[in-house]
């Protein structure tokens, strides 16, 4: 059974930063592909990022020179910095790992930014 855990959630100013982390559990097979899903509060859940095991990263306009990812493929684990955080970043941060065969999700981390 692959579990996906984030972390790094919390409270933060406007301006501030928050690192988020995704930890897949041992049986994964690698992570290929992580993705960063968002879903503000009577929104849809968005698409955030793409970062793939070959380095290149994709990020969506939104948060683009803001957000920056990585992952590190000896450990299944990716973060997620998140500076110069604004009110409308606020919202369920989900994580989604791709191992080659299945994608799976966690959880989710809340993600609150106060103006």
């Amino acid at each position: 059974q692959v579990r996906l855990v984030e972390s790094g959630g919390g409270l933060v100013q406007a301006g501030g930063s928050l690192r988020l982390s995704c930890a897949a559990s041992s049986s994964i097979f690698g992570i290929n592909v992580m993705g960063w899903y968002r879903q503000a509060p009577g929104k849809q859940r968005e698409w955030v990022a793409t970062l793939n095991s070959d380095g290149s990263t994709n990020y969506a306009d939104s948060v683009k020179g803001q957000f920056t990812g990585s992952t590190d493929n000896a450990k299944n684990t990716g973060d997620l910095q998140m500076n110069n955080l604004k009110s409308e970043d606020t919202g369920v941060y989900y994580c989604a790992v791709l191992d080659g065969i299945n994608w799976y999700w966690g959880q989710g981390t809340q993600v609150t930014v106060s103006s």
